[in-house]
This record gives C-alpha cells, structure tokens and sequence, in this order.
C-alpha cells in the first residue's frame, strides 16, 4: 500500500525540450541573430550531454575519494576538469 501511494504523488518527467523558452531567451539576449529552426533543439541537446558528462565526471571523483555521497567540492573539482577539456 506505501508503494503505490508514493508512486501516485512522484511528478510527471517532461519528454518534450522546452522550444518557446529558449527561442524566446535567444530573442531576448540576441535580436540580431537569425537561427535556424532546429537550433533550439541541438542548444538543449548540448546542455543535457554536457549535464550527463559532469554527473559521470562527478561519480567518479567522489568514488577516487572513496566518498558515497557526491558533495559540491565534488561538482566544483568536475567542472574544472570538463571546462578545461572543452576548451581544446
């Protein structure tokens, strides 16, 4: 019975990207620039992989210091390792 009651109140995952939020911020941030259609999508995209490759990151930082608790000092060693990756 706890179960299905704990199942029932879990939010709803959303499966679509949200389109009208970031044509609407890139509107704001850069009127000059003309996008194509698809481009909202490939910025999501990229966002959800970068977001994917910090959490892996983040793991394995936090299992080298033998910790089962990722912390913040955790996310903050991960971006710095990522940001210096990305820059080439």
């Amino acid at each position: 019975m706890a179960l299905s009651a704990t199942v029932s109140q879990r939010k709803r995952v959303k499966r679509k990207a949200p389109r009208g939020f970031l044509k609407r911020l890139f509107k704001r941030q850069k009127p000059h620039l003309r996008l194509e259609t698809s481009c909202d999508l490939l910025v999501h995209l990229n966002c959800l992989l970068f977001i994917r490759r910090l959490a892996e990151e983040t793991r394995t930082d936090a299992c080298k210091n033998k910790c089962g608790i990722i912390k913040d000092q955790h996310v903050l060693a991960a971006a710095k390792v990522m940001l210096k990756k990305s820059r080439g």
